[in-house]
């Protein structure tokens, strides 16, 4: 399994690397990864996002027992249950490498800026389609773009930033 962790995470090394002299003027080597992986984890939660509304939940509500959730609030929990294992590991093991915080640590920091991500999406999905009356895809690309400037700036800043060493002798 470690062997299968270090194919895949040189391998997507390799291939965003591959591209970043295009960009070097414009970006730092982690800010060029960290767009690339969370782009490419965007337009997978878009896709989903579009696919699961239109196709598998066909614009109806779905009931869960006594609990009915609206077809595109559905939909964007689907596609969290896939894009958010994704993006931990491509932010733990591609963008953030050096941050000497331990795995726990930072999974527990990732899943509550998660929750306030998730809550983030929530509200503004509904702001969007239920209240202002958009439809639901425009309306999650739009919701895509705060919650990725927010992302990016707590885990940068908060979730993922270097632990520094603080030297006794001053």
């Amino acid at each position: 399994m470690h062997n299968v962790h270090l194919f895949i995470k040189k391998s997507i090394l390799f291939i965003i690397d591959l591209f970043y002299p295009l960009f070097k003027r414009l970006f730092s080597l982690q800010t060029f990864r960290y767009l690339a992986c969370g782009g490419v984890n965007t337009l997978l939660d878009i896709s989903m996002f579009a696919v699961s509304y239109h196709l598998i939940f066909r614009k109806h509500n779905v009931s869960i027992g006594a609990v009915t959730i609206s077809s595109h609030i559905a939909a964007l929990l689907l596609g969290l249950c896939i894009t958010l294992p994704i993006g931990y590991y491509l932010n733990r093991y591609v963008v953030f490498q050096e941050s000497g915080l331990r795995r726990r640590v930072q999974l527990f920091r990732y899943i509550s800026v998660t929750f306030l991500c998730i809550c983030l999406n929530y509200t503004l999905l509904k702001l969007f389609v239920d209240y202002l009356g958009w439809y639901p895809t425009p309306s999650k690309v739009l919701n895509t773009v705060f919650v990725a400037a927010f992302s990016y700036i707590t885990q940068t800043y908060l979730l993922f930033r270097k632990q520094e060493t603080i030297n006794p002798m001053g």
